[in-house]
């Protein structure tokens, strides 16, 4: 599935081609039948995929994940702008993108709301604690966008038929979407996969839900369920102050 992070990324994508006459290529990796993550960006208006796909990726960590990424923008070329999901809907880590920036020695804008190219300039606005801050980068850059950006608008009936048409005609499928794996990118095993992570999950488990609890004050009258409650505060009260006699 298209995760619902990307979905940020692949609006502002949208939006940045529809205002300067662009072109979006989407990138994922996974096994094969994540071809369909690509032909559901198609719909929205991509118009370029690739998959990365090789099992020599499985059990890849975000470091891993990140080089091999950035070994697919390496083989694809020249680009202006690398617009990734703020995160993943499982790890939740926002490593992802900004160590694909670091590998490729770019710009890097995370946590992005807004931005617009003005002479060949990246303004854009990114969320901040408190607030949030205005900047400026020059391009090739990346950027990060936050889910408090713009949703992914409908899908666009033309778009769609568009998609449909393509997909009959093998010769053009294969110009729209290319499949690649580690040795199309020139990547080295050794830095992908279980051998090429530093960090490894040695146990997952489910943590039980908490319960909470509740006490009802159901009086004769709202005055007797107010005193009540406030006996009720005044004992608990009392316990915690011997509780912090004794450890004292």
């Amino acid at each position: 599935m298209l995760n619902p992070f990307d979905r940020y990324a692949l609006q502002k994508a949208i939006e940045l081609k529809r205002n300067n006459n662009a072109k979006i290529t989407c990138v994922t990796m996974g096994p094969p039948p994540a071809v369909e993550v690509l032909i559901d960006a198609f719909d929205y208006g991509a118009d370029y995929g690739v998959l990365l796909t090789d099992k020599r990726l499985a059990a890849s960590d975000t470091l891993a994940t990140s080089y091999a990424l950035h070994m697919v923008a390496r083989h694809l070329g020249e680009f202006d702008i690398i617009f990734t999901g703020l995160q993943t809907t499982d790890g939740d880590t926002a490593q992802v993108g900004p160590q694909i920036a670091e590998r490729l020695g770019i710009p890097q804008i995370t946590y992005c709301e807004e931005l617009e190219v003005v002479n060949k300039k990246i303004k854009a606005r990114r969320v901040v604690e408190g607030g949030c801050q205005i900047m400026e980068a020059g391009m090739p850059a990346l950027i990060t966008v936050a889910n408090s950006a713009t949703p992914l608008g409908h899908k666009k009936f033309a778009d769609v038929a568009e998609v449909k048409e393509f997909l009959r005609h093998p010769d053009e499928r294969q110009k729209r979407i290319k499949t690649v794996n580690l040795d199309d990118i020139n990547a080295d095993p050794k830095r992908i996969g279980l051998v090429g992570s530093p960090t490894v999950v040695g146990k997952t488990w489910k943590i039980g839900e908490i319960g909470g609890s509740c006490v009802m004050f159901q009086g004769e009258s709202l005055q007797r369920e107010v005193e009540e409650l406030m006996e009720h505060l005044e004992q608990d009260e009392r316990e915690i102050g011997e509780i912090i006699n004794v450890q004292r």
